[in-house]
């Protein structure tokens, strides 16, 4: 029987999602805390990688459990007194055994936060920006996203992917109040694609390249020429959208 979970978490603490030799990451915690639980060993499948500090408001994971789950709300109670209060559980519910977490997946949502004013009430959760920005500059190169497919310039190298073409939805600079907010959508991502891509948009704000060539950085296919990753510490995913729900 297939369960999925909807849960957030802070991931200040871990090293991104998977599992890794000799790091703690989110999908290790979660298996070792359902197989205690449920007293059946669990393995679980995460709707994707985020990369080591990156958070979540709103991930999905999925887990196959040998006969049904009879009193949900007590399972997602015990689970969420069990985990540490960086990681909490939502909701389980059952969904069709072809459904998978990651490969079902219609979109994903990322946000990156910047904030122009220091606060200590952000500094873990915002990237502060000392520098004036031109974000209409920036959203007219992020408007260039959407004439391509192959983003390799934005990639980690040497990755076990077995293509580089996504499908972007949208991507724009938004006003959040004190913070100005990068929203980017579409039907997959790259290994450290959000946060390359925000970097590099980040030099087309300041001058130090043009829309044009923020185009032909993409029309390169490297990565040495595209921006440096900006910090994990303020990109949050925040939705998947799966069939039907």
């Amino acid at each position: 029987m297939r369960y999925f979970m909807k849960l957030s978490y802070n991931g200040a603490n871990y090293h991104g999602w998977q599992i890794q030799p000799n790091a703690i990451t989110v999908q290790e915690v979660l298996q070792k805390a359902f197989t205690l639980i449920l007293n059946e060993e669990i393995k679980i499948i995460g709707a994707g990688r985020t990369d080591t500090g990156v958070h979540a408001i709103n991930f999905y994971a999925h887990f196959d459990i040998s006969e049904k789950i009879n009193d949900i709300p007590r399972l997602v109670h015990k689970l969420n007194r069990f985990l540490k209060n960086d990681i909490a559980i939502h909701d389980i519910f059952r969904v069709k055994d072809d459904l998978h977490s990651r490969f079902s997946a219609l979109s994903r949502t990322y946000e990156y936060r910047i904030h122009f004013q220091k606060n200590p009430f952000l500094h873990d959760r915002s990237f502060y920006v000392f520098e004036k920005l031109d974000f209409d500059k920036m959203n007219r190169a992020a408007s260039l996203l959407f004439d391509y497919k192959d983003f390799t310039s934005f990639s980690k190298t040497h990755t076990d992917t077995k293509t580089n073409y996504c499908n972007i939805m949208r991507a724009e600079w938004i006003d959040g109040g004190e913070q100005k907010i990068f929203v980017i959508k579409a039907d997959r991502f790259l290994r450290n694609m959000v946060r390359a891509i925000t970097g590099t948009l980040f030099d087309v704000g300041r001058g130090k390249i043009t829309e044009n060539d923020f185009a032909k950085i993409i029309e390169s296919k490297k990565r040495t020429e595209a921006g440096v990753s900006v910090p994990a510490h303020a990109l949050f995913l925040t939705e998947i959208k799966y069939p039907g729900f």
